[in-house]
């Protein structure tokens, strides 16, 4: 038996994020299910789809300590349908969940699961967290987990790569065709641990949930990463496999500089985009002075648009995928942006100008 009042409002918020864990393949399973657990006026909510594990409390007013489970799609649906207001939850020995507004004639039963048949959720140690900034970690995740591949036969790329080095947290992603590297500025007591790939889902739901005010605790196990921060717990399975040598894409040094409006060059590609084929190929001519973006010859036609820079290096003529240049124009937040490369052929570099601790690469197309 269980039975609690809390806010509508208060409880929505936390019981989609348990929905955005929970895996849509789990129908009707315990795995489907969210758990509310009710004590000492504190509602405590778990949700898990076995890899990603999710644990939040919010206050209540609770008028019978207990716990059960209850499927969360139906949940959060009976939920966004009641009037806002306090909303009385209360468990019966049938294994029935009423939901029940306090001030109006609505009355909502949900079958429900015993607590005891839902999974462990991961949990580690307490002196194996090291704290963070919550803002440097948004920066990071921003600036790397759109890079992610999403080809399953490449496992090891589906997630970002997080490692110590001299200090620093370096997060680095890649598909093999781009990749975006950044490194923390701020010298954080970090232990030592191996590189690690960790799943983008947890990554996303770090971003999406941290208020980016204070700290995050971090714990990074062999098997597993967790974050705490604000009233939020969040676990991930790590991702087994080797991650590529990163450093060997790196450019040691690159020989030319074009210097463009990051907005300009972001809103010429999205003009230019509208008559790019499947491939996603554009072409890029860097001249001096001149920065010339066209899409391919086709049935449908061809677009062609002229940017002004600043380059003083030979003409030349590259092609491009334009997702890749686009996707990290979108996370760099400063006005310009220096596109640096030796050759057509070879991998271009991206930093914002002036230079921060992050830069995105990208490896060209076949011209023809």
């Amino acid at each position: 038996m269980m039975k609690f009042t809390c806010e509508r409002d208060v409880l929505i918020k936390e019981i989609s994020v348990a929905q955005e864990i929970i895996s849509s393949r789990n129908v009707l399973s315990i795995l489907s299910n969210v758990m509310l657990e009710a004590a000492e006026n504190t509602l405590r909510i778990r949700a898990t789809d076995l890899k990603v594990g999710f644990e939040t409390r919010i206050p209540v007013e609770v008028a019978q300590e207990g716990s059960s489970t209850v499927f969360c799609d139906k949940l959060l649906g009976i939920l966004r349908s009641l009037p806002e207001g306090e909303v009385e939850f209360e468990t019966s020995e049938n294994d029935v969940f009423s939901i029940r507004p306090v001030f109006r004639k609505i009355d909502f039963q949900l079958k429900s699961i015993s607590s005891e048949k839902f999974p462990e959720i991961q949990q580690a140690q307490s002196d194996s967290f090291f704290e963070f900034s919550q803002a440097a970690i948004i920066e990071m995740i921003r600036q790397t987990a759109f890079a992610v591949s999403d080809d399953e036969t490449r496992y090891f790329m589906n997630g970002v790569y997080m490692e110590n080095v001299d200090g620093h947290l370096v997060m680095v992603a890649t598909d093999g065709r781009r990749l975006s590297y950044i490194r923390s500025e701020e010298d954080s007591e970090l232990p030592d641990f191996p590189g690690v790939i960790v799943p983008p889902k947890v990554l996303g739901l770090v971003r999406k949930l941290a208020s980016g005010e204070g700290t995050v605790r971090i714990s990074i196990t062999p098997k597993a990463v967790f974050f705490h921060f604000d009233n939020q717990k969040l676990s991930s399975s790590l991702i087994e496999g080797q991650f590529p040598n990163y450093q060997r894409v790196i450019p040691e040094s690159q020989q030319y500089t074009a210097t463009v409006d990051r907005n300009e060059l972001s809103e010429a590609l999205r003009r230019v985009s509208l008559l790019v084929e499947k491939s996603r190929r554009i072409y890029m001519k860097i001249a001096d002075g001149s920065i010339g973006i066209s899409s391919e010859q086709s049935e449908i036609g061809v677009a062609h648009e002229e940017l002004s820079c600043a380059y003083d290096g030979p003409e030349t003529l590259m092609a491009l995928n334009y997702v890749y240049l686009s996707e990290p124009l979108k996370v760099i937040e400063n006005d310009q942006v220096e596109i640096q490369f030796s050759e057509a052929t070879k991998a271009i570099t991206l930093y914002s100008v002036p230079r921060a601790s992050y830069f995105h690469i990208i490896m060209p197309m076949q011209l023809d």
